[in-house]
């Protein structure tokens, strides 16, 4: 019996789940998520789910990991100092794509060299320009290279990298490496960001198998990347930009294996975000332009996602325009009233009674502000560090806020991973409705009472009852749930003249929904496949998106923890991709790590491309612990015709190397 361990780092809880020769969930566990030192997290889940099922820890084979790390990373700004070594390319270039905001004043310098379209070499590469630079920029935690038409001849990025091994010792991103696709400025990008992600990477993988080794489990450790295939620990240390999204992946691998289906969109709620990505006979779809996280549009291969931050700890704003008032949703992530009293029960019910007993309702009522322990507090401007100086423990928001300004340094706290704002969510509500009870439902309801005192237009409460006020959230987050999942349809078919948002909220889509519109006019409209939902909150929330959009609805068994099944389902599968050139009639050029090579014949270039991307692709799937290894490849061959013959133009192959994991005897 070969035992398999997943496990997912989600925003609020670390999940981790026990399968049974790739069949059967024997058991899974939940832990608080410990963002200071994600291990600790990672460790209470396991420890958890071992207990829960009473398995052996030596009949684990093989553990796997999913996380928002690489992605909350970018998201935050978050990173070791990077240095950019730019070769062939002018020093305008720097702001295509955005790559002067992501390096944030790190070092760069741009040095001649570069190749052309072709591969030959544009312009020597000025190797004592870098290594003066390196004399005064070497106060770094990694390299990023990016070289003019690499991809075509990366002799100069492989120049550049053997000398920063040998000056610095560092670790080094080779923008070839990243991406095997044309556009410079973005392959730099992407190595850029990758190159600000190995510090994180590494010490989050290392704390994760000391964890598992104090544990006892000596099984190998994957990481899911970005499209939801499996990578090793190590190749995860040295890209770590390919786990952007891997949580989201994971989730899609764990819908697959947990309902079979083959054509359905996955809609994943958890406490900040929601997630919706389509799965294609069996397969999720991927962003054929890269995957786009923090703002940035990578060159990474990723799951095609929509993400809306909307989730069961979204921030509950009031609306009081018009003469009934309202709430709306998100985008912000709040720590949940019913949670935050669970660290400090006496205090945070005295402050919720003070609240009710005021006659009239004050701009925080119901609001708390609490430190996060293990986040390094350096560079504070005054006003911030006499604001953090007052969050010693779980506290009233209005016990420390003194004046409109301190209003802007909390934000800013907030945005520094230093401080956690609590108020009223959705998972407050559905703790007042009775669809959960892990956290303190008294609490919830408290607090629901203070919100409903808020006032409309006309002058009335927002709500009489706690249970009503709860209900009007719920029912909100049914709303916007469902226009995530319009927006998301829309995105997928993409042949409708107008822009994904605006369709889902026109007033004619939204006529026709929920039944329908009859009229002069019949209107119908709705989902037209299935829909799984997952997230630990999706059977107290989905049931009512299904019946607004008229789909039918599926809820799995264990849809709260299928990021962590996803996580170890999954296969491992390498994609290699090159290319060959006709640089002149008659003669066909292959483009090789190991610089260019020509042939007589489109065929025997082609071959000779397959053979050598086939060999990396093997190697690397076996470096990371396949088996059963199958290999797939696809031609991409552009033609032209000219004179009533076909002239070769360019070819693109992928090979692609997948096999199941190997597992631990």
């Amino acid at each position: 019996m070969a035992l398999l361990l997943g496990v997912d780092t989600g925003g609020t809880y670390t999940d981790a789940v026990l399968i049974r020769d790739e069949a059967e969930v024997i058991a899974s566990a939940k832990s608080l998520t410990t963002r200071h030192d994600l291990a600790i997290g990672i460790g209470g889940a396991v420890r958890a789910v071992l207990a829960d099922s009473g398995a052996p820890v030596e009949d684990i084979a093989l553990a796997s990991l999913s996380t928002t790390l690489a992605t909350n990373a970018l998201v935050e700004g978050q990173g070791g100092r990077v240095g950019l070594v730019y070769i062939g390319f002018g020093a305008r270039d720097l702001e295509a794509h955005g790559l002067k905001d992501a390096l944030k004043g790190d070092p760069a310098i741009v040095l001649t060299g570069g190749h052309t379209h072709a591969g030959t070499e544009a312009h020597p590469f000025d190797e004592a320009a870098l290594r003066a630079w390196l004399a005064e920029n070497n106060d770094v935690s990694a390299f990023a290279v990016a070289s003019q038409f690499a991809t075509r001849n990366p002799a100069h990025e492989l120049a550049a990298e053997a000398i920063l091994r040998e000056v610095t010792g560092r670790p080094v991103s080779l923008s070839h490496h990243l991406s095997a696709k044309l556009n410079g400025p973005k392959r730099a990008l992407t190595a850029v960001l990758n190159a600000r992600l190995i510090g994180l990477t590494h010490r989050l993988i290392g704390r994760a198998e000391e964890v598992l080794t104090e544990i006892g489990i000596t099984a190998p450790l994957m990481v899911v990347r970005g499209d939801g295939a499996l990578i090793s620990a190590a190749q995860a240390k040295e890209s770590p930009i390919e786990t952007i999204l891997s949580g989201p992946a994971a989730s899609i691998v764990g819908a697959r294996w947990l309902t079979g289906a083959d054509t359905a969109l996955v809609s994943d709620i958890g406490g900040t975000t929601t997630d919706v990505a389509l799965l294609r006979n069996g397969r999720p779809a991927i962003d054929p332009q890269g995957a786009s996280v923090g703002g940035w549009r990578t060159m990474v291969e990723a799951v095609a996602m929509r993400t809306t931050g909307l989730g069961g700890d979204s921030e509950v704003h009031f609306i009081g325009e018009g003469l009934q008032g309202g709430v709306t949703l998100g985008p912000r992530r709040l720590v949940p009233v019913s949670l935050i009293a669970l660290d400090n029960p006496d205090m945070v019910h005295a402050a919720l009674d003070a609240a009710l007993r005021s006659v009239l309702p004050g701009d925080h009522d119901g609001r708390f502000v609490r430190p996060v322990a293990g986040v390094e507090a350096q560079g504070l401007g005054e006003r911030d560090a006499a604001l953090l100086e007052r969050i010693t423990t779980v506290r009233p928001l209005s016990d420390v806020l003194k004046n409109r300004l301190d209003l802007s340094a909390l934000q800013r706290l907030v945005a520094r991973g230093l401080v956690q704002v609590a108020g009223v969510t959705p998972s407050d509500a559905s703790h007042m409705l009775g669809r959960v009870s892990v956290w303190d439902t008294a609490a919830a309801e408290k607090a629901l009472r203070l919100f409903m005192r808020r006032r409309t237009g006309a002058g009335e409460m927002l709500a009489t009852d706690p249970m009503v006020m709860a209900q009007m959230i719920v029912d909100r987050l049914t709303y916007q749930t469902s226009l995530a999942l319009l927006e998301a349809a829309f995105a997928e078919e993409g042949d409708y003249d107008g822009s994904p948002d605006v369709l889902a909220r026109h007033e004619l889509l939204q006529k026709g929904l929920s039944g329908g519109h009859s009229g002069l006019i019949r209107l119908n409209a709705g989902i037209a496949v299935d829909v799984v939902g997952l997230g630990a909150s999706a059977p107290a929330y989905y049931p009512a998106v299904g019946d607004m959009l008229g789909c039918h609805m599926i809820l799995p068994s264990h849809a709260g923890v299928a990021n962590a099944i996803g996580a170890v389902v999954g296969r491992i599968t390498m994609r290699r991709a090159g290319t060959v050139t006709s640089p002149a009639e008659g003669r066909f050029r292959v483009h090789l790590e190991t610089g260019p090579e020509d042939f007589n014949s489109a065929e025997e270039a082609m071959a000779r491309l397959e053979d050598t991307l086939s060999h990396s692709a093997l190697a690397a799937a076996r470096e990371a612990g396949a088996e059963d290894i199958r290999i797939k490849t696809n031609r991409d061959i552009r033609k032209a015709t000219a004179e009533n013959r076909e002239v070769f133009l360019e070819a693109t192959i992928t090979v692609e190397a997948s096999g199941r994991p190997r597992i631990a005897d």
